[in-house]
């Protein structure tokens, strides 16, 4: 445990973070949150933040090392698309019994290792530490090493177990894995100065494909995606990129800013939710792309595109300002989407009366108030109770959250629509800003409320 400790205290100290930078050394030390503990239904932990930040890379063999509920629990809990390989879609798992924390998993580890390289040939076998093979000891590090000597591939052992700390944890410590084993490894078979890594965005529903589109059209190639829809040699040879996009800065700043560092590969933050946000990011792409070399007017082309796309987009949104006209959302989901989903509700006219900023950073949280105004109701946690009693009393007309949110919305008869990962609809670019206004007035005009909110005959009869 000695080395995740110190990895651990390291992603703490990351110099990317401005909200670790503002702490004294000793609450530093302490971390982003408490530990959580072993076994305890806490919510994301450290591994499922890792496995779902790592799981997009398609090609590649994910084996949980632990209980077959660890992998249960975390198989598919992000809606990650696939324009190629489905073999992360197999859960592997090596299922240990009590026999194997009595006498160790490691064998078993190997064994399976071993099978799903006879039976799949993955380009590259990912195993995670989980909490019971931690606390027993298992050396997840000496058995991939000595399976990549075995097998000549690469088996690559990510240590984050649940119990050292919450699913941001697991995130950045996925990104360290990359830096450690993957990142730099192969080489790309060409380079152009148009190449970019797009790093925290995880293809959620194909929005990363609502986005390629614009890129290929500029003749800007993603070498990189980490994660989402990407390939093994692809994480491991985006070292050769030119510029980079970070997507969510809560989840994987220390692979932007490491990789600035080690390779001088220069990065921006921001978001493709949005009219304005997916313009501004483009520009900000092709800017970056210019100043390491590429012809200048790939500026002029980014800009004769922006004003293409736009037009196209707000001519499918102008009939929806009027529908929208007064109307009210409430917010809770976290991390960039806390800003951009705001400005990209904003755009057509709707009102945020709150928005979640649990999983955000500070400079997320300045950007709500940017956005917002002074007076920006932004919650930390809000209770299931306090948004029942916001819908009930209508200071909302819909709430955009995640699933487990879902059934305060429904059972306070309000609009509900699903903004965060387990969602089936694209909201990235100006084709998925069209999506998300059409999926919100459906929801918003759906006949069912009116029904819901009448009094059952049987009242009558008080």
């Amino acid at each position: 445990m000695a080395g995740v400790n110190t990895k651990v205290q390291e992603v703490f100290n990351e110099p990317g973070c401005d909200k670790n930078q503002g702490k004294s050394d000793k609450e530093r030390k302490k971390g982003c949150t408490k530990q959580l503990t072993p076994g305890a239904a806490a919510g994301g932990c450290a591994f499922d933040g890792a496995k779902i930040a790592l799981q997009p890379i398609t090609d590649v063999a994910h084996i949980v090392h632990g209980p077959i509920a660890c992998e249960g629990n975390s198989w598919d809990n992000r809606g990650s698309k696939s324009s190629g390989s489905r073999l992360y879609r197999t859960g592997f798992t090596t299922d240990i019994s009590e026999s194997d924390i009595v006498y160790g998993g490691e064998k078993r580890l190997y064994k399976a290792i071993r099978e799903v390289i006879e039976k799949y040939d993955p380009p590259a076998v990912f195993v995670y530490q989980t909490c019971v093979t931690g606390l027993i000891g298992d050396e997840i590090e000496a058995v991939c090493k000595a399976a990549k000597e075995k097998f000549g591939k690469p088996i690559i052992p990510i240590n984050a177990p649940g119990f050292v700390g919450s699913k941001n944890l697991g995130n950045k410590l996925a990104g360290e894995a990359l830096l450690d084993y993957v990142i730099g490894t192969e080489e790309p078979e060409t380079t152009t100065p148009y190449d970019i890594n797009i790093i925290g965005e995880y293809n959620l529903a194909g929005e990363m494909w609502q986005i390629k589109p614009l890129l290929d059209h500029l003749g800007i190639r993603v070498l990189a995606c980490i994660s989402g829809d990407a390939r093994y040699h692809e994480v491991a040879s985006s070292h050769r990129a030119r510029a980079a996009m970070m997507v969510c800065s809560k989840a994987m700043i220390n692979v932007a800013r490491k990789m600035e560092e080690r390779y001088g590969i220069p990065f921006f933050e921001g978001s493709f939710y949005g009219i304005s946000d997916t313009s501004d990011s483009l520009r900000q792409i092709a800017k970056l792309l210019v100043q390491r070399g590429a012809p200048e007017e790939l500026l002029s082309r980014t800009e004769i595109l922006i004003r293409r796309e736009e037009a196209r987009a707000w001519e499918r949104l102008k009939g929806y300002r009027k529908r929208f006209e007064g109307k009210r959302v409430l917010l809770i989901t976290g991390g960039v989407k806390s800003w951009s989903v705001v400005s990209a509700l904003q755009e057509v006219g709707l009102e945020i009366v709150g928005t979640s900023v649990k999983k955000s950073t500070e400079e997320d949280k300045e950007r709500v108030k940017e956005l917002m105004g002074a007076d920006a109701h932004m919650f930390d946690d809000m209770p299931p109770r306090e948004m029942y009693k916001m819908l009930k009393e209508a200071q909302a007309d819909i709430m955009l959250s995640g699933g487990r949110s879902q059934f305060v919305a429904l059972k306070a008869k309000m609009p509900w629509l699903d903004i965060n990962q387990e969602r089936h609809h694209a909201y990235a670019g100006y084709e998925g800003m069209v999506t998300l206004v059409q999926e919100i007035d459906k929801s918003l005009y759906n006949p069912i409320w009116k029904q819901v909110r009448k009094q059952a005959p049987w009242e009558d009869c008080k």
